[in-house]
């Protein structure tokens, strides 16, 4: 016996007015008890390795503000601060629930059907990434709610799973100062030494673009000025690309400074808030006290 037409609650060939009254009220309260957060999808600037599912050259160049609800209110879930022979880890996870129509508005500029597996989120609360490991998009969930939802857009929500993001490099650069100074610290830095007589201050303040050649655009080598300390002439710089080479003059893209280099060297502590990740030139130079390197032959008698 079919239903009562009149008091469908699960039509397949449209959306009534009462599912869509059930999910503005879902909007509204996740604009009353959520929170703003970040939204920063990926832009892959390599292939993509389909046989281990990794893009190695990440980069996150765009952040969409946009509310969502922490689902997990009574704390961070996963195993937490995690102790292994590779040091301390923070494998904090977190669900957060983000209305499907509101993530489509945001992101009009993107065009993305869902949100997706790799992107990032940015909470200001927290001051910190996390990555997105999983979305619940599924359109088989109309049975979950009281109205069901109408079939191909039967869900009022995006679930997503995250965790906390690992940091391996990639580039973070939206344009809006919160989230770019949030990652800064955590960037291998070049530092190089400048010759004394050059013209113009650095403007470090806004992280300019300097570079080597005539123009940005065909320089065979740009980075992002962070700092300068002009007692020793020393512009600490990030994300590099090309060869810095001495004796060629540097140039900032909204500066106008000149000034020519005379070294680099990746190698200079950094005193950065964050734990040294190029630790390198450390093991280097204990390892010279203790390994006796003009052995040819350790293990022979010979």
């Amino acid at each position: 016996m079919p239903t009562n037409f009149f008091f469908n609650n699960f039509p397949s060939t449209q959306v009534t007015s009462e599912q869509l009254l059930v999910e503005d009220l879902v909007i509204e309260s996740m604009k009353m008890h959520g929170m703003d957060v970040f939204y920063l999808p990926r832009e892959s600037r390599s292939s993509i390795d389909y046989l281990y599912g990794e893009d190695p050259m990440k980069s996150y160049t765009q952040a969409f503000p946009i509310e969502m609800y922490l689902e997990n209110v009574t704390g961070m879930d996963g195993e937490g601060d995690f102790i292994s022979k590779f040091g301390l880890e923070i494998r904090d996870e977190v669900a957060m629930l983000v209305a499907r129509r509101r993530f489509k508005y945001a992101l009009a500029s993107m065009e993305l059907v869902r949100p997706r597996e790799g992107d990032l989120l940015y909470f200001p609360l927290f001051q910190n990434f996390f990555e997105i490991t999983k979305v619940e998009h599924e359109d088989n969930q109309a049975m979950m709610y009281t109205l069901g939802r109408g079939r191909d857009t039967n869900v009022y929500l995006f679930a997503l799973k995250l965790k906390k993001f690992v940091f391996s490099n990639e580039k973070i650069l939206t344009g809006i100062e919160e989230i770019d100074a949030a990652i800064r610290p955590a960037y291998p830095k070049t530092r190089i030494t400048l010759t004394a007589g050059g013209t113009g201050t650095w403007d470090v303040a806004n992280t300019e673009t300097v570079f080597i050649g005539s123009n940005v655009a065909t320089s065979t080598m740009s980075a992002t000025a962070i700092f300068y300390r002009s007692s020793n002439r020393a512009l600490d710089v990030i994300l590099s690309t090309g060869t810095i080479t001495a004796g060629l003059t540097l140039k900032g893209a909204t500066s106008n400074a000149h000034w020519v280099v005379t070294s680099t060297d990746v190698d200079s502590p950094m005193d950065e808030s964050l734990e040294q990740i190029d630790d390198n030139k450390t093991i280097e130079t204990d390892a010279d006290a203790i390994i006796d390197f003009s052995e040819s032959n350790p293990f022979g008698v010979l």
